[in-house]
């Protein structure tokens, strides 16, 4: 792929289109013929026309043909010949790990400095975390047998990852980009840093103590009671991997598989649904912080009869993982147990809607 992408820069066609290189398709077929036989497929008249779009050039962006590849091979990869694979359609968590790897060098050898090497290793850490954790059994399944760790590649393909890892070898790529990519350094350096500064104590883990000031530090003592209890941990504290599992849950709250992780620790009962009880259980902590702070409690009832409106359960006494997923509503309403914040936030949203709509008229008038 490295020698691909140097033939491919080598004969891409001037002008640009801003910072983005362009081929024709004289050029085009020139790199066909020296890129080798495994990639004479994808060198035709068919995949040119159907990358090109209104370049009034003729020719096809050089990026988006090269992560055209990249996406192709990981489909003929279904084959099973790969020796990575454990069985056909299934990746080895190795390839993934080694994938990370080869994206992570690409975007550090850009800058050309050694200082970024130790980050490396934290940003593939964020990678392969990102991949084998937080998708487990709900967008990527991991199953692990006596050979090992093995990812269905059908799944791969269905979720977003590969497109987030792709668009880390565009070389131009905007900081703001960046910044929005679980995978980039920006991203790393951002998670990295708010792990040390949690980490009071200098000991390189983290403290139920020194974890519950993460975020706004409104997350709920029963909360991270369970969070200690559930994941794993070293002598009562959690390292920097366990760290990433829980911040990729809490920052992706809409998303399927954060909603699993959050679910697991809600019950508490392990029954595989949220009852009156473990609703109960855990709000009663967010009454407890609204007394701390002088707020006037609000009844849990209340509480209770709007979270099972907004799921709409199968069984109306039971929400399984399924019902908080298919309502759309899983990220408010384990927010409303979970985090003070997330509380007043749902609580105070029709005020909140209200200012933001004062606040564009404004701008509107000026």
């Amino acid at each position: 792929m490295d020698n691909l992408w140097f033939l491919l820069d080598k004969h891409q066609t001037s002008p640009m289109i801003g910072e983005e290189a362009m081929i024709n398709y004289e050029n085009f077929l020139k790199v066909g013929e020296k890129a080798g036989p495994k990639c004479k497929q994808f060198f035709t008249a068919k995949v040119f026309a159907k990358l090109l779009h209104n370049d009034p050039y003729g020719r096809i962006s050089i990026m988006q043909f090269f992560n055209y590849v990249m996406r192709k091979g990981f489909r003929k990869l279904h084959s099973g010949t790969h020796p990575y694979f454990a069985t056909a359609g299934w990746f080895r968590k190795i390839f993934l790990l080694l994938l990370c790897l080869h994206s992570s060098k690409k975007v550090f050898l850009l800058s050309g400095s050694s200082q970024n090497r130790p980050l490396i290793e934290v940003t593939n850490c964020m990678r392969f975390q990102a991949l084998a954790v937080p998708l487990d059994n709900v967008r990527v399944v991991w199953a692990v047998d006596s050979s090992g760790g093995k990812i269905k590649i059908q799944d791969i393909l269905a979720c977003s990852f590969l497109d987030d890892l792709l668009e880390l070898r565009d070389e131009e790529l905007s900081k703001e980009s960046q910044e929005t990519n679980w995978f980039s350094a920006p991203s790393a350096l951002r998670v990295y840093g708010q792990y040390l500064n949690l980490d009071k104590d200098h000991n390189g883990m983290l403290s139920k103590e020194e974890l519950s000031r993460y975020g706004t530090g409104t997350l709920t003592n029963i909360f991270l009671d369970r969070v200690f209890q559930e994941c794993l941990t070293y002598d009562g504290e959690m390292d920097y991997k366990t760290y990433l599992d829980f911040v990729l849950a809490l920052e992706n709250r809409k998303e399927p598989a954060a909603l699993q992780y959050i679910f697991k620790l809600l019950d508490i009962e392990n029954k595989g649904y949220l009852n009156v009880f473990s609703l109960n259980y855990f709000f009663r902590a967010i009454q407890e912080q609204m007394k701390i702070h002088g707020q006037e409690p609000v009844s849990f009832q209340d509480v209770k009869d709007e979270i099972f409106d907004m799921v709409k359960p199968k069984d109306p006494y039971k929400i399984s993982l399924q019902d908080l997923i298919n309502s759309s509503q899983g990220d408010t309403v384990t927010s409303i147990l979970i985090d003070l914040n997330g509380f007043w936030t749902y609580e105070n949203r029709e005020v909140l809607v209200a200012s933001d709509n004062d606040n564009t008229a404004d701008v509107d008038d000026t």
